[in-house]
């Protein structure tokens, strides 16, 4: 048996059968594996949920630290071989999300309620806001050049995915409010949309959380008439018709 003495508090011990010791010279023949301290403890890597559930093909006794897991923010976890689990076998629990919060390629901007279209009890749904805008001063309009009825007329939560599909579908290329959120590629993420009215003025509502707002206008994907569309004032909160050929600022969302 050989000995590498890394320093006065580290002891690598390693025999022909591959045990290894760590501050001991003799390490336990049953182990492959021996850390002995008093003094120190053994320190696993440290992960949030989402780094850890995006672990390619963990085997199991995958062992990882949670930060954010557990009913005290933090809690040892070890892959079973069909999902993670906590060191007593109990199924893992991340702490609930917020709004503000990095999430998902963005920031949480809303997280339904009871009574909410979409909303499930017991599950955690909303939106996600891109952490900043994605038209800059002075704003891009809401049609393609042409007034066009879309038909995309809904105004509650849930609704404005589909309005921009249905923009994008009636009014096809071009430089346009929907269609910049329909291409958006972010943080690799690429179901983007412009959120309905509903949703644009949940953004508002939380705005400082989210960040990234200028006072100003900004375009959601919710037709009035052939001519107007529906806007939200980040300088006051009000919902008002506004021409569809109007420069206005934009901020994607998705939905989790």
């Amino acid at each position: 048996m050989k000995y590498l003495f890394i320093s006065a508090l580290l002891v690598f011990s390693i025999s022909t059968f591959a045990q290894i010791g760590v501050g001991t010279s003799t390490p336990n023949a049953a182990s492959v594996l021996d850390v002995t301290s008093t003094t120190k403890g053994f320190l696993p890597p440290r992960m949030l949920a989402s780094q850890r559930d995006a672990i390619t093909s963990p085997v199991a006794g995958l062992i990882i630290y949670c930060t954010n897991c557990g009913a005290s923010g933090g809690e040892p976890e070890y892959y079973n071989g069909t999902s993670w689990v906590n060191m007593i076998g109990g199924t893992t629990a991340a702490v609930p999300l917020a709004i503000g919060d990095s999430y998902q390629g963005g920031k949480i901007a809303y997280i339904l309620q009871p009574g909410d279209p979409g909303y499930i009890a017991g599950q955690m749904h909303g939106l996600i806001a891109a952490a900043s805008d994605q038209s800059n001063g002075p704003g891009i309009q809401w049609y393609n050049g042409s007034y066009i009825i879309t038909n995309a007329t809904a105004t509650a939560l849930g609704t404005g995915d589909a309005n921009t599909n249905t923009v994008v579908a009636v009014q096809g290329a071009g430089s346009y409010a929907a269609k910049l959120c329909y291409d958006l590629i972010l943080n690799g993420y690429s179901d983007w949309y412009l959120p309905s009215k509903d949703e644009l003025n949940k953004l508002y509502l939380n705005r400082i959380a989210i960040g990234g707002f200028v006072a100003a206008y900004y375009w959601s994907s919710s037709e009035v008439d052939i001519n107007v569309g529906w806007l939200q004032n980040f300088n006051g909160g009000s919902q008002l018709n506004y021409n569809k050929v109007n420069l206005l600022f934009v901020r994607a969302v998705r939905t989790f």
